[in-house]
């Protein structure tokens, strides 16, 4: 009798052997007509070999155009990773980078490769969007966890003597830059044996920084103020038990990150004249540091003797008047040499593109000084 069998057309592995097997036994055995005898019918058996099934068993096997005896393939990786944008740059910019693109080369020199596919490992903060092929060469992929990627190259098997070229491109706007490099191991295996392996395989990675551009902007209220014993002492401020006339200053700074990277955090360094001359004593005291929603925090600093009433006249008028220009107006800065500046350094926390925090930083004048 001739049984018909159809071959799927998926099969992958095509070096094993497609193994046949047909078991028989017999029937029922049935006697016709009427038996008279003393003992009974003798009924018929098979003989085999014990422990052995009663089988035939054969097999066959795919014919291949091979042209070594153990029909080995050679395969060889060869590709480069390719970052988004007008310009190339040995690192990677995080959240300047939308995607990247790993553009590989696959050849076979050996015989006809089966089943060969090329397998990604990569970090599960990227992701797989797509691949792309020059010319239609029956490559597929397909995702086998969030981060291993899998593509079959020329079902059902990759001919000899041939080269095929695509690229696999990957989100990476979501990297958190919690790692230094960006890593994709590649590899490619088919169902042939193969007895050089150096070069099946790809170490591609880039450099991750947080590349950021930021600039700050600052504003003090009020721009003027006017001092001097005419002045109400109303207009001015007093500490308790204390005779200065303090004049109340506010200072807001604001921190923004222009990006294209978050910033991991921060340092400000504000710093504000102090002093009319070298030796004098302190004009600020400061009141109180604040940053946006608690998101930093600032030095603490703190003047011992606040106000502090100058008692030598004569020898401080010499000093203001050395000190201001025949206008009555002179920029007080910390980078010229001998000015006693106070430094408010402020620790701020992350920043996300075009986010800004700000400082505020409540402070008092001691006009007694300027008198």
């Amino acid at each position: 009798r001739l049984f018909v069998l159809l071959l799927q057309k998926d099969v992958k592995d095509v070096f094993a052997g497609i193994a046949f097997e047909v078991a028989y036994g017999l029937g029922k055995h049935v006697l016709a007509g009427h038996q008279q005898r003393d003992l009974p019918a003798l009924t018929p058996v098979l003989r085999w070999r014990k422990g052995q099934k009663i089988a035939v068993r054969n097999e066959t096997w795919f014919e291949k155009n091979c042209l070594s005896d153990d029909c080995a393939a050679d395969l060889r990786l060869q590709g480069k990773l390719l970052l988004s944008g007008l310009f190339s740059k040995p690192h990677l910019a995080l959240g300047g980078v939308k995607n990247v693109s790993l553009n590989l080369t696959i050849s076979n020199t050996g015989d006809d490769a089966y089943d060969t596919n090329i397998y990604f490992n990569f970090s599960r903060e990227v992701f797989y969007i797509n691949f792309w092929q020059k010319e239609e060469k029956g490559i597929s992929c397909g995702l086998v966890d969030l981060d291993f990627l899998k593509c079959s190259v020329g079902f059902p098997f990759m001919r000899a003597q041939t080269k095929y070229h695509f690229a696999v491109i990957f989100d990476t706007s979501q990297l958190s830059g919690e790692n230094d490099t960006l890593q994709f191991l590649v590899q490619a295996k088919s169902a042939n044996p193969e007895h050089k392996l150096s070069d099946n395989a790809l170490d591609l990675s880039v450099s991750l920084i947080h590349e950021t551009d930021t600039t700050i902007t600052g504003v003090v209220t009020p721009s003027s103020f006017m001092y001097g014993n005419s002045i109400e002492a109303s207009r001015f401020v007093q500490l308790e038990d204390m005779k200065c006339n303090f004049q109340p200053l506010n200072l807001t700074f604001q921190a923004i990150n222009k990006g294209p990277s978050r910033l991991p955090g921060s340092t400000v360094d504000i710093r504000i004249p102090n002093r009319l001359v070298g030796n004098g004593a302190d004009m600020f005291h400061i009141i109180e540091t604040q940053v946006t929603d608690g998101r930093g925090n600032c030095t603490p600093h703190r003047n011992p003797t606040p106000c502090t009433i100058p008692q030598d006249k004569e020898s401080i008028f010499h000093s203001i008047f050395a000190f201001f220009t025949k206008s009555g107006r002179r920029v007080v800065d910390c980078d010229r040499p001998g000015r006693a500046c106070m430094t408010i350094s402020c620790s701020l926390g992350p920043q996300l593109k075009e986010e800004a925090l700000s400082i505020d930083i409540k402070l008092l004048l001691n006009t007694e000084i300027l008198k």
